[in-house]
Protein backbone atom coordinates (compact mmCIF):
# COMPACT_ATOMS: atom_id res chain seq x y z
CA UNK A 1 0.00 0.00 0.00
CA UNK A 2 2.82 2.26 0.77
CA UNK A 3 3.88 2.19 -3.15
CA UNK A 4 0.45 2.86 -3.98
CA UNK A 5 0.30 6.06 -1.97
CA UNK A 6 2.50 7.58 -4.06
CA UNK A 7 1.09 6.52 -7.35
CA UNK A 8 -2.56 7.16 -6.45
CA UNK A 9 -4.40 10.53 -5.96
CA UNK A 10 -7.79 8.88 -4.22
CA UNK A 11 -5.00 7.04 -1.85
CA UNK A 12 -3.37 10.52 -1.13
CA UNK A 13 -6.51 12.23 -0.47
CA UNK A 14 -7.45 9.38 2.27
CA UNK A 15 -4.35 9.61 3.69
CA UNK A 16 -4.63 13.70 4.57
CA UNK A 17 -8.12 13.33 5.22
CA UNK A 18 -7.23 10.58 8.14
CA UNK A 19 -4.69 13.10 9.75
CA UNK A 20 -7.45 15.99 9.09
CA UNK A 21 -9.88 14.16 10.58
CA UNK A 22 -8.56 13.04 13.64
CA UNK A 23 -7.50 16.51 14.98
CA UNK A 24 -10.83 16.91 15.04
CA UNK A 25 -12.01 14.09 16.66
CA UNK A 26 -9.41 14.60 19.00
CA UNK A 27 -10.57 17.82 20.50
CA UNK A 28 -14.16 17.93 19.73
CA UNK A 29 -14.62 13.77 20.66
CA UNK A 30 -12.99 14.66 23.86
CA UNK A 31 -15.62 17.42 24.15
CA UNK A 32 -17.96 15.13 23.78
CA UNK A 33 -16.80 12.37 26.35
CA UNK A 34 -16.40 15.08 29.09
CA UNK A 35 -19.93 16.64 28.71
CA UNK A 36 -21.30 13.40 27.85
CA UNK A 37 -22.89 14.74 24.62
CA UNK A 38 -23.20 11.11 22.94
CA UNK A 39 -26.36 11.09 22.34
CA UNK A 40 -26.98 14.52 21.04
CA UNK A 41 -24.21 13.61 18.53
CA UNK A 42 -25.49 10.86 17.24
CA UNK A 43 -29.29 12.48 17.10
CA UNK A 44 -27.22 15.71 15.14
CA UNK A 45 -25.51 12.57 12.75
CA UNK A 46 -29.33 11.29 11.80
CA UNK A 47 -30.64 14.45 11.41
CA UNK A 48 -28.22 15.52 9.21
CA UNK A 49 -29.52 12.57 6.49
CA UNK A 50 -32.54 14.72 6.21
CA UNK A 51 -30.18 17.23 4.55
CA UNK A 52 -28.54 14.74 2.41
CA UNK A 53 -32.30 13.97 0.86
CA UNK A 54 -33.02 17.48 0.73
CA UNK A 55 -30.08 18.29 -1.44
CA UNK A 56 -30.25 15.40 -3.73
CA UNK A 57 -34.10 17.10 -4.13
CA UNK A 58 -33.11 20.21 -4.44
CA UNK A 59 -30.11 19.45 -6.89
CA UNK A 60 -27.60 20.73 -4.85
CA UNK A 61 -24.46 19.78 -2.99
CA UNK A 62 -26.24 16.97 -0.56
CA UNK A 63 -23.31 18.10 1.89
CA UNK A 64 -24.53 21.83 1.96
CA UNK A 65 -27.97 20.59 2.76
CA UNK A 66 -26.31 18.11 5.64
CA UNK A 67 -24.85 21.52 7.70
CA UNK A 68 -28.11 23.09 7.30
CA UNK A 69 -29.49 20.42 9.20
CA UNK A 70 -26.78 19.26 11.11
CA UNK A 71 -26.32 23.09 12.86
CA UNK A 72 -30.30 23.63 13.34
CA UNK A 73 -30.36 20.09 14.72
CA UNK A 74 -27.51 21.49 17.23
CA UNK A 75 -29.27 24.63 17.88
CA UNK A 76 -32.19 23.00 18.47
CA UNK A 77 -31.45 20.15 20.91
CA UNK A 78 -29.13 22.57 22.66
CA UNK A 79 -31.95 25.21 23.46
CA UNK A 80 -35.47 22.71 24.35
CA UNK A 81 -32.44 21.16 26.68
CA UNK A 82 -31.59 24.93 28.19
CA UNK A 83 -35.34 25.56 27.87
CA UNK A 84 -36.77 23.04 29.75
CA UNK A 85 -34.36 22.15 32.05
CA UNK A 86 -34.35 18.60 31.47
CA UNK A 87 -32.06 16.01 30.01
CA UNK A 88 -32.42 16.82 25.96
CA UNK A 89 -32.61 12.87 25.28
CA UNK A 90 -36.08 13.13 24.27
CA UNK A 91 -35.15 15.87 21.98
CA UNK A 92 -32.18 14.36 20.66
CA UNK A 93 -34.65 11.31 19.88
CA UNK A 94 -37.47 13.37 17.81
CA UNK A 95 -34.67 15.27 15.49
CA UNK A 96 -32.82 11.81 14.66
CA UNK A 97 -36.29 10.47 13.72
CA UNK A 98 -37.61 13.42 11.61
CA UNK A 99 -34.26 14.13 10.30
CA UNK A 100 -34.23 10.44 8.67
CA UNK A 101 -37.74 10.27 7.78
CA UNK A 102 -37.30 13.75 6.06
CA UNK A 103 -34.53 11.96 4.54
CA UNK A 104 -35.90 9.62 2.87
CA UNK A 105 -39.28 11.08 1.81
CA UNK A 106 -36.89 13.93 0.29
CA UNK A 107 -35.22 11.41 -1.92
CA UNK A 108 -38.17 9.33 -2.32
CA UNK A 109 -39.48 12.47 -4.19
CA UNK A 110 -36.29 13.36 -6.25
CA UNK A 111 -37.09 12.47 -10.04
CA UNK A 112 -35.60 9.81 -11.57
CA UNK A 113 -33.72 6.78 -10.16
CA UNK A 114 -32.87 6.52 -6.51
CA UNK A 115 -29.12 7.99 -5.69
CA UNK A 116 -26.66 5.53 -4.16
CA UNK A 117 -27.01 6.23 -0.34
CA UNK A 118 -24.72 4.37 0.80
CA UNK A 119 -21.17 6.44 1.04
CA UNK A 120 -23.35 9.14 3.26
CA UNK A 121 -24.47 6.20 5.57
CA UNK A 122 -21.40 4.07 5.91
CA UNK A 123 -18.81 6.48 4.42
CA UNK A 124 -15.65 5.94 2.16
CA UNK A 125 -12.36 7.66 2.83
CA UNK A 126 -10.60 6.38 -0.16
CA UNK A 127 -13.90 8.63 -2.21
CA UNK A 128 -12.87 11.95 -0.77
CA UNK A 129 -11.81 14.81 -2.62
CA UNK A 130 -9.96 17.67 -3.01
CA UNK A 131 -12.85 19.93 -2.05
CA UNK A 132 -13.54 17.57 1.44
CA UNK A 133 -9.87 17.63 2.41
CA UNK A 134 -10.10 21.90 1.89
CA UNK A 135 -13.27 22.04 4.29
CA UNK A 136 -12.17 19.42 6.69
CA UNK A 137 -8.79 21.66 6.77
CA UNK A 138 -11.25 24.97 7.53
CA UNK A 139 -13.09 23.14 10.14
CA UNK A 140 -9.83 22.41 11.77
CA UNK A 141 -8.63 25.36 11.62
CA UNK A 142 -11.49 26.79 13.74
CA UNK A 143 -11.51 24.49 16.24
CA UNK A 144 -7.70 24.50 16.88
CA UNK A 145 -8.29 28.79 17.13
CA UNK A 146 -11.01 28.19 19.50
CA UNK A 147 -9.16 25.80 21.66
CA UNK A 148 -6.44 27.74 21.95
CA UNK A 149 -7.62 31.42 22.59
CA UNK A 150 -10.28 30.44 24.70
CA UNK A 151 -8.53 27.27 26.68
CA UNK A 152 -8.93 28.46 30.27
CA UNK A 153 -12.75 29.61 29.44
CA UNK A 154 -13.11 25.96 27.89
CA UNK A 155 -11.51 24.12 30.66
CA UNK A 156 -12.84 25.76 33.25
CA UNK A 157 -16.54 25.17 31.21
CA UNK A 158 -15.32 21.35 31.18
CA UNK A 159 -15.08 20.92 34.32
CA UNK A 160 -18.38 22.62 35.53
CA UNK A 161 -21.06 24.83 34.01
CA UNK A 162 -21.73 26.32 37.14
CA UNK A 163 -17.96 27.08 38.13
CA UNK A 164 -17.26 28.81 35.23
CA UNK A 165 -20.06 30.83 35.39
CA UNK A 166 -18.91 31.77 38.31
CA UNK A 167 -15.57 33.05 36.89
CA UNK A 168 -18.07 35.26 34.91
CA UNK A 169 -17.54 32.91 31.64
CA UNK A 170 -20.54 33.30 29.19
CA UNK A 171 -21.28 29.25 29.11
CA UNK A 172 -24.51 30.00 27.48
CA UNK A 173 -22.31 31.25 24.57
CA UNK A 174 -19.65 28.75 24.87
CA UNK A 175 -22.37 25.77 24.89
CA UNK A 176 -24.11 27.27 21.49
CA UNK A 177 -20.46 27.87 19.71
CA UNK A 178 -19.55 23.95 20.75
CA UNK A 179 -22.96 22.78 19.73
CA UNK A 180 -22.27 24.14 16.32
CA UNK A 181 -18.83 23.38 16.12
CA UNK A 182 -19.76 19.57 16.88
CA UNK A 183 -22.44 19.75 14.00
CA UNK A 184 -19.89 20.83 11.70
CA UNK A 185 -17.52 18.36 12.63
CA UNK A 186 -19.88 15.51 12.07
CA UNK A 187 -20.83 16.70 9.00
CA UNK A 188 -17.46 16.56 7.71
CA UNK A 189 -16.65 12.85 9.15
CA UNK A 190 -19.88 11.48 7.42
CA UNK A 191 -17.73 11.61 3.72
CA UNK A 192 -14.78 9.19 5.77
CA UNK A 193 -17.12 7.18 8.27
CA UNK A 194 -20.76 8.12 7.27
CA UNK A 195 -23.84 8.92 9.52
CA UNK A 196 -24.65 5.42 10.81
CA UNK A 197 -20.73 5.09 11.71
CA UNK A 198 -19.76 8.57 12.57
CA UNK A 199 -20.06 7.72 16.55
CA UNK A 200 -17.95 5.83 17.07
CA UNK A 201 -14.76 7.46 15.81
CA UNK A 202 -15.81 10.87 17.54
CA UNK A 203 -16.57 9.36 20.80
CA UNK A 204 -14.17 5.99 21.06
CA UNK A 205 -10.42 7.55 20.79
CA UNK A 206 -11.62 10.22 23.48
CA UNK A 207 -12.81 7.73 25.50
CA UNK A 208 -9.68 5.19 25.30
CA UNK A 209 -7.56 8.16 26.25
CA UNK A 210 -9.72 8.89 29.37
CA UNK A 211 -9.41 5.73 30.61
CA UNK A 212 -5.21 6.45 30.87
CA UNK A 213 -5.44 10.30 31.57
CA UNK A 214 -7.74 12.77 33.37
CA UNK A 215 -5.52 15.54 32.30
CA UNK A 216 -7.32 17.51 29.25
CA UNK A 217 -4.21 18.45 27.08
CA UNK A 218 -3.04 14.55 27.38
CA UNK A 219 -6.78 13.15 26.80
CA UNK A 220 -6.82 15.83 23.48
CA UNK A 221 -3.12 14.57 22.35
CA UNK A 222 -4.09 10.90 23.02
CA UNK A 223 -7.34 11.13 21.18
CA UNK A 224 -5.98 12.51 18.46
CA UNK A 225 -2.81 9.41 17.64
CA UNK A 226 -5.75 7.01 18.76
CA UNK A 227 -7.57 8.71 16.06
CA UNK A 228 -4.72 8.83 13.58
CA UNK A 229 -3.85 4.94 14.05
CA UNK A 230 -7.45 3.97 13.94
CA UNK A 231 -7.71 5.41 10.67
CA UNK A 232 -4.54 4.86 9.02
CA UNK A 233 -5.51 0.80 10.39
CA UNK A 234 -8.94 1.23 8.48
CA UNK A 235 -7.44 2.84 5.39
CA UNK A 236 -5.19 0.07 4.87
CA UNK A 237 -7.93 -2.89 5.70
CA UNK A 238 -10.44 -0.99 3.05
CA UNK A 239 -7.58 -0.90 0.84
CA UNK A 240 -6.37 -4.72 1.16
CA UNK A 241 -9.38 -6.22 1.46
CA UNK A 242 -11.86 -4.08 -1.08
CA UNK A 243 -14.20 -3.66 2.16
CA UNK A 244 -16.03 -0.09 3.40
CA UNK A 245 -13.52 1.91 4.93
CA UNK A 246 -15.80 3.38 7.26
CA UNK A 247 -17.09 -0.03 8.71
CA UNK A 248 -13.81 -0.90 9.38
CA UNK A 249 -12.55 2.34 11.19
CA UNK A 250 -15.65 2.06 13.07
CA UNK A 251 -15.33 -1.39 14.15
CA UNK A 252 -11.45 -1.15 14.67
CA UNK A 253 -12.43 1.98 17.33
CA UNK A 254 -15.07 -0.30 19.10
CA UNK A 255 -13.01 -3.46 19.55
CA UNK A 256 -9.92 -1.03 20.45
CA UNK A 257 -11.77 0.65 23.10
CA UNK A 258 -12.89 -2.85 24.46
CA UNK A 259 -9.17 -3.89 24.57
CA UNK A 260 -7.89 -0.89 26.49
CA UNK A 261 -11.31 -1.17 29.28
CA UNK A 262 -10.20 -4.83 29.53
CA UNK A 263 -6.10 -3.50 29.55
CA UNK A 264 -7.30 -1.00 32.01
CA UNK A 265 -8.82 -3.85 34.63
CA UNK A 266 -6.45 -6.02 34.48
CA UNK A 267 -3.66 -3.54 34.89
CA UNK A 268 -5.89 -2.28 37.87
CA UNK A 269 -6.55 -5.49 39.16
CA UNK A 270 -2.94 -6.03 39.37
CA UNK A 271 -1.52 -2.76 40.61
CA UNK A 272 -4.19 -3.69 43.39
CA UNK A 273 -2.43 -7.29 44.49
CA UNK A 274 0.78 -5.60 44.90
CA UNK A 275 -0.40 -2.72 47.25
CA UNK A 276 -1.98 -5.66 48.99
CA UNK A 277 1.30 -7.91 49.21
CA UNK A 278 3.18 -5.16 50.24
CA UNK A 279 0.64 -4.04 52.73
CA UNK A 280 0.82 -7.94 54.31
CA UNK A 281 4.65 -7.65 54.04
CA UNK A 282 4.77 -4.97 56.60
Amino acid sequence: MLKALFEYNFLQNAFYCSILISIVCGIIGTVIILKKLAMMSGGIAHTSFGGVGLGYFLGIEPIIGAFIFAVAAAIGIGYIGKKSHRNSDIATGIFWSAGMASGILFISFTPGYPPDMSSYLFGDILTVSKTDLLLTLILDAIVVFFIIAFYNCFRAYLFDDEFAAVLKINVNLINNILHVIIALSIVILIRAVGIVLVLALLTAPAAIAKLFSGNLKIIMLLSILISLLLCFAGLWISYQFNIASGAAIALLSSLLYFAAHIFKKILKLKTGREIQNQGSRL
